[in-house]
């Protein structure tokens, strides 16, 4: 699943974020590359804005493994209008792996790990990376309220991978209950469930702001020349 109906008023771009050109591509692109060249995907939904026209001007358009479906207000809706079409053709014991379009630079090797370390989990988990930095907590005034202790801190990436029924249950639950959860990790805590935590890389950044284009354009460049 990857939704793409945001528009990142973020980045201020005239366009949205994951059509943005990188490295002589739309950012999607990057994205949904990762996933097609893998044989054991067996399909990608797109969650697209209604009024998106930059999508049918992409190289996967047509693709015989891309599907579409209309995405929400918020990403929650997104992946659970997706997670509503796939269940008319796929079980509820099937995995699903939820990935941000706008994080163009997924190592195939951190996508293998978490495939892998998941493959047998009674829950699913997520990519992330342990925090290194000092983390402080910011009171109403904007001042250092306190100082967090690092140590049990993760940055949450995506992929986050989750079986299709119990994910589709949690999304709905969190939604009817006004929780418009952030990541899919989230709605899955909501209902009493541990995701783990599988270690990834720390480029696998997710392009919110201006200064995030030619970041990841420098790691794309370094990835391929490591391959």
């Amino acid at each position: 699943m990857v939704p793409a109906a945001g528009v990142g008023r973020r980045l201020g771009a005239a366009i949205p974020k994951q059509y943005l050109d990188l490295a002589g591509r739309p950012v999607i692109e990057w994205t949904l590359g990762i996933f097609l060249a893998d044989p054991r995907i067996s399909g990608v939904w797109v969650a697209l804005g209604a009024e998106d026209g930059f999508w049918p001007t992409t190289t996967y358009v047509g693709h015989p493994k891309v599907r579409q479906v209309e995405g929400g207000a918020e990403r929650c809706h997104s992946v659970l209008n997706a997670l509503d079409a796939l269940a008319a053709e796929a079980d509820p014991a099937d995995w699903v792996l939820v990935h941000d379009a706008a994080r163009p630079c997924l190592r195939r090797s951190d996508l293998d790990r978490l495939i892998i370390e998941l493959a047998d989990d009674p829950v699913g988990g997520i990519l992330g990376v342990p925090v290194r930095d000092t983390m402080k907590g910011a009171d109403a005034d904007g001042r250092i309220a306190a100082t967090i202790d690092r140590a049990a801190l993760w940055h949450a990436f995506t992929p986050q991978m989750f079986r299709l029924g119990p994910l589709r249950d949690a999304l709905r639950a969190a939604i009817t209950a006004g929780a418009l959860v952030t990541d899919d990790a989230s709605a899955m805590e909501r209902s009493g469930l541990s995701p783990r935590l599988i270690e990834g890389h720390a480029d696998n950044i997710k392009i919110t702001r201006a200064e995030d284009l030619p970041l990841a354009r420098f790691y794309l460049d370094m990835q391929a020349r490591s391959c």
